[in-house]
């Protein structure tokens, strides 16, 4: 009788654990970016951005003065609370800018590139030192920088030892690149830095896998060594860290783990087989305004107008670090996010459709039977950053849970974080979230609630109570 029902496990994962998602909500947008890699060129500015390191006071000790020059790897600033964490130079060259925003909070860092990268060498400790020694040598060499804690997804303190890591292989956001491309070349070094987090951690190094396609992932996922591997199938947000943290070991108050995206750990592998803090990305530059969809490597923290020069079908655009539904509006003058590896571009929705809430002129992404979307499912979408609607009153709906693979209750958590009811934010789970995770219910929020920015104040709230 077992041979008449197949097993919903694609033969490649081999018996390691899968979880099927049934909630969720794919969103088909055009303009992915395809094809191969190609050298970004014409790139002569990078900025490091204190803000993309949550946790960290909001005017850090900037080392090096203005007119000063750098080698990738120097130090650049450090936060006074945490000063044996340091942050370095994503490259090479002369610091220029120093720019600040509210209450003379420092946002970027500029650095005019040389062309021809200089990096300073590190000597990495073996992977049989103390974890002591391994940690110290992290701090000093800006690969601190790359690991995320949650709850509330800020960097680590000096002190902080993790229950569990984990590591989402794939991503299933809008315009999300393909890790499969990205680790292509890069398998040494991708395992280099699962061998370091080995030791951080006395749990376990969880890698998430992709169980979606016919083919299997890539090698450097499949076969990685020295990790728990378990997969993952269904739609957005199947790919998230956080999903994926749900699933497997769910983190409470008390607990610490640490996350980090496939760059980041070939980043941290790199630090150790070469003794370079090896900022390269592949980036994503995607969406339907853009001429010509396509993956580039670059640094972190590029200069966005340079990156996407010659490259907008017009000037009435969006340019998002990151993807549509959880990253950062941007503007060309801008710099590309530490931790974010796509840059997407769609029209900037500022129009009113007459009448549009009662006869909806074209086919839109939505969750809602309204749109026949389901007789077209391999269509594709225009995307907007057009709301359709205001912020109103917050109806209580069915919408978030329909699209949140996870036992918590959305709605009554953003109610509770809006009152300040600390105990009750506490016992709903907000200690499992951070903004990615509920992206997708302020997508089908038919209140217009901003439940990312929401879900900040209240973690925010949480680390200041401790």
């Amino acid at each position: 009788m077992r041979s008449w029902f197949k097993s919903p496990a694609p033969d490649y994962t081999e018996g390691a654990p899968l979880t099927i998602l049934s909630k969720g909500f794919d969103i088909n947008l055009e303009g992915e970016a395809s094809g191969e890699v190609q050298e970004a060129t014409g790139i002569t500015r990078y900025a490091i951005q204190p803000p993309n390191f949550r946790g960290l006071q909001p005017i850090p000790k900037v080392v090096p003065e203005i007119g000063d020059s750098v080698k990738v790897g120097d130090v650049i600033f450090y936060d006074k609370k945490m000063p044996e964490i340091q942050f370095v130079a994503p490259v090479s060259g002369e610091l220029i800018e120093l720019n600040r925003g509210a209450k003379r909070a420092i946002t970027e860092l500029v650095i005019l590139a040389d062309k021809e990268q200089q990096y300073k060498q590190f000597t990495p400790p073996s992977l049989d030192a103390p974890v002591a020694e391994l940690r110290k040598f992290l701090m000093e060499s800006g690969g601190w920088s790359l690991l995320r804690q949650r709850p509330y997804n800020i960097v680590p303190a000096p002190q902080d030892v993790p229950r569990d890591i984990f590591i989402s292989t794939f991503d299933t956001a809008p315009f999300a690149p393909d890790n499969n491309l990205i680790v292509a070349g890069r398998e040494a070094d991708f395992q280099a830095g699962l061998d370091v987090l080995q030791r951080l951690t006395e749990g376990k190094v969880y890698l998430g896998l992709d169980a979606r396609g016919k083919e299997a992932p890539a090698a450097a996922f499949t076969q990685a060594r020295g990790v728990v591997k378990h997969y993952f199938k269904g739609k957005h947000p199947a790919g998230n860290v956080g999903v994926h943290i749900h699933h497997i070991a769910p983190v409470s108050g008390t607990d610490k783990v640490w996350t980090l995206g496939v760059q980041e750990v070939i980043t941290l592998g790199k630090l150790f087989t070469a003794g370079i803090f090896d900022t390269s990305r592949v980036v994503a530059l995607a969406g339907a305004e853009l001429k010509e969809p396509k993956y580039v490597r670059t640094y972190a923290g590029a200069h966005l107008g340079e990156l996407l020069k010659d490259n907008l079908a017009h000037d009435h655009v969006r340019i998002i670090s990151g993807d549509v539904l959880s990253g950062e509006a941007k503007s060309a003058d801008n710099y590309l996010n530490f931790y974010d590896d796509q840059v997407s571009v769609i029209e900037e929705g500022d129009y009113y459709e007459l009448f549009g809430w009662l006869i909806p002129s074209k086919l839109r992404p939505s969750i809602s039977n309204t749109y026949p979307n389901f007789l077209f499912p391999d269509l594709k979408f225009r995307a907007d950053t057009n709301t359709h609607g205001e912020k109103r009153a917050f109806v209580v709906t069915n919408d978030y849970e329909q699209v949140m693979p996870m036992d918590i209750y959305p709605q009554h958590l953003m109610k509770a974080i809006l009152v300040n009811d600390i105990e009750r934010m506490e016992g709903l789970g907000i200690h499992e979230l951070v903004e990615e995770d509920v992206a997708l219910c302020e997508f089908v929020c038919v209140s217009k609630q901003p439940l990312q920015q929401i879900l900040r104040q209240g973690l925010d709230l949480m680390q200041e109570q401790g």
